[in-house]
């Protein structure tokens, strides 16, 4: 059983990588031939025009690898092609969106139709917060949660490499969560196919990048890697799941309040997130990207403490971690480190 879950990831990571690759490639070609866009303005961080739309290549590459993994009996089998029927719809929206600029509400719309559809396969006693509140209020909690996941997922996509990079830790720490805990070891081969997705994106996205995810991508890679996070959740390792994406949490969460407060539309594009900032400071984007990878680093390893039964270690080195990173980048934003 092990040893097919690890034979399946393997195979999952690698395929995934390669598709990813080979056929970001081509529709690199294509929105270059139709001419899709992203240009520049007074809120990018990019200064020339550049292809929008290489997740599709890359939903592609996964959604055929979580296919080949769901065709197989398992006890996450029929999720996934709810997670496929779910990333799909948010494909459609979301290409509409980088195309036309859709209206918020039929956005919104979509993402909590993949949301609730999903959640509307769970047992009525399997829950987050373990019988802690009604199971009305766990769902509701739950629903809520992840749709913020997924529209942070993608206001997070604002530097060449970081959803990349994001999306491969995310990946490989829930592998690494299923190989200290049992019980979540049939997440790996799903979490591993989305770390390959990522890893191939990179060949293309790695600063000066040659083109961009757009929402096509960023929104349904938020849902699926949301969807595994509240599987860890679920099966009692809720520590876990949140420290994984910890770092894209604090930032994008203490972002939004500060955009509140301030009065903007938080709908609106912007230039206030902690590692946009690092970058306006002065640092590379690509040294940005790797450093947030070192960081990610740091969370997996604190995440699979949880998971292995030092709980207080975990969250206390989690916190210590997403806090230096910050920290960290706040200098850089001040042009004080280099």
């Amino acid at each position: 059983m092990i040893a097919s879950v690890w034979t399946s990831g393997l195979a999952a990571i690698g395929t995934s990588f390669g598709v990813t690759v080979v056929l970001t490639r081509e529709v690199l070609e294509l929105l270059r031939r139709h001419r899709i866009l992203d240009r520049p303005n007074e809120r990018s961080m990019h200064a020339n025009a550049t292809p929008r739309g290489g997740g599709i290549a890359v939903m592609a590459a996964v959604l055929l690898v979580w296919g080949g993994l769901a065709v197989v009996p398992g006890p996450l089998s029929a999720w996934a092609w709810v997670g496929i029927g779910g990333a799909l719809l948010l494909m459609t929206a979301s290409w509409a969106d980088d195309r036309h600029n859709l209206p918020q509400a039929p956005r919104l719309l979509a993402h909590i139709g993949a949301v609730g559809g999903a959640l509307c396969l769970l047992p009525g006693d399997l829950t987050v917060f373990s019988g802690l509140v009604p199971v009305w209020a766990d769902r509701l909690i739950t629903a809520l949660a992840w749709v913020w996941f997924t529209n942070l997922y993608n206001f997070m996509d604002g530097i060449d490499g970081i959803t990349g990079v994001e999306t491969a830790a995310l990946g490989l720490g829930i592998a690494v969560i299923g190989a200290v805990a049992a019980p979540v070891l049939p997440l790996a081969p799903f979490g591993l196919a989305l770390a390959g997705g990522g890893l191939g994106f990179l060949v293309w996205n790695w600063h000066p990048a040659r083109v961009f995810l757009g929402d096509v991508g960023s929104v349904p890679l938020g849902f699926l890697l949301g969807g595994l996070l509240l599987h860890l959740a679920l099966a009692g390792y809720l520590a876990a799941a949140v420290i994984l994406p910890a770092y894209y949490l604090a930032d994008a969460t203490i972002t939004l309040v500060h955009r509140l407060i301030d009065g903007e539309r938080i709908w609106q594009a912007h230039r206030r997130h902690f590692y946009q900032r690092a970058v306006r400071g002065g640092t590379p984007p690509n040294r940005v990207a790797l450093f947030i990878a070192g960081g990610n680093a740091g969370l997996v390893i604190a995440a699979g403490l949880t998971a292995a039964g030092s709980f207080w270690t975990g969250v206390i080195a989690a916190g210590l971690v997403v806090t230096g990173m910050l920290a960290c980048l706040q200098l850089w934003a001040r042009g004080a480190v280099r």
